[in-house]
């Protein structure tokens, strides 16, 4: 199971990288496979990372859309992401349900949590 964390809104002076560093080594049990952190406008957002699906770097979380626009660290698994995909005209350079989740939001934006079948 992954392991995600984050920090929003902090005072300046804080070093938010810092506090998320921490956490997700605290979360390192989670996810042995990999981990990461994202950092832009006050947001920081960490990743621990269990490899189950694509088993591949390229899956790795922190994960940023082609364009650069949505960064998503997700924990879980969606079951029919092999069918959700095929309704995507979205190039993709992995086969992992994440890039599947970003893609999705993309079309089809917060609606796109209905479709879902996972956890």
């Amino acid at each position: 199971m992954c392991g995600i964390a984050g920090v929003y809104g902090l005072n300046k002076g804080v070093d938010a990288n810092a506090i998320v560093s921490r956490m997700i080594l605290k979360l390192s049990h989670r996810g042995p496979d990999a981990e990461g952190t994202y950092a832009n406008d006050g947001v920081v957002l960490g990743h621990t990372r269990l490899s189950i699906i694509d088993l591949t770097a390229d899956s790795n979380q922190p994960f940023n859309s082609l364009d650069g626009r949505y960064t998503l660290v997700f924990n879980g698994e969606i079951y029919n992401y092999k069918q959700l995909r095929k309704q995507l005209t979205h190039e993709f350079i992995t086969n992992s349900d994440t890039e599947v989740v970003l893609a999705s939001f993309e079309k089809w934006g917060i609606d796109c949590c209905s479709r879902f079948n996972g956890m």
